[in-house]
């Protein structure tokens, strides 16, 4: 199946791209350094999560194994919708979207469930402090599932502060966009996205079945 080949090459160009970025900002990084890309708008900002995407936090060491498990069901399960869709022949784009999330749920699978077991503790910025060692002899540092998984995008492309009449917030400083993110998660986006944009196109058959 032709769709089918298409989903399995956008995976593992995704995943690829993805894995070859967090491993290498991991190993050349320190927790906290930053490079700047496009004067203020666009950074890569070395910084760990234990949790969601875009940096969010679940429900401690318990949320983190829970999370975990729900990325494998998930993988699993649009892994086998792909299939079908392919078998299908449903659209082309409702494919690549399906792969696109297929690609970010995995990729940051494997931050969660294989970088505490081959990779040491991130250090932050200090004087002496090297970056993180791929496979160090006294092991890694976390167990498996319990890995934090590598963000490295920042884009803070608009700074400033609350007016003093706005509810809440107000005189408090702001910045957009400000969860730090990494090529999974812009792949999950992407592919939902899309979906969202293109779902009456996508699901055209659907509701002409229905119809009938």
């Amino acid at each position: 199946m032709k769709k089918l080949k298409i989903a399995i090459l956008i995976v593992l160009i995704v995943l690829i791209l993805d894995q070859v970025f967090k491993i290498w900002i991991k190993t050349h990084m320190l927790l906290g350094e930053e490079y700047s890309v496009l004067g203020d708008w666009f950074y890569i900002h070395f910084t760990e999560n234990n949790g969601m995407a875009f940096g969010l936090e679940f429900a401690g060491k318990f949320g983190k194994i829970l999370l975990s498990l729900l990325r494998i069901v998930a993988v699993i399960g649009i892994g086998w919708y792909i299939y079908i869709l392919c078998k299908k022949n449903e659209h082309i784009g409702l494919v690549i979207s399906a792969a696109l999330i297929l690609a970010g749920a995995f990729g940051n699978i494997i931050d969660s469930a294989f970088y505490g077991l081959i990779f040491n503790e991130s250090s932050p910025i200090c004087v002496d402090c090297i970056p993180s060692v791929f496979l160090p002899v006294e092991g890694g540092y976390s167990t498996f599932l319990h890995g934090k998984v590598v963000d490295m995008l920042y884009f803070p492309i608009l700074e400033g502060h609350f007016p003093s009449w706005f509810p809440f917030w107000k005189g408090e400083s702001f910045t957009f966009f400000r969860p730090v993110f990494n090529l999974a998660d812009s792949s999950i986006t992407i592919g939902v996205l899309i979906i969202i944009l293109f779902q009456k196109r996508f699901f055209k058959k659907e509701e002409k079945s229905n119809e009938e």
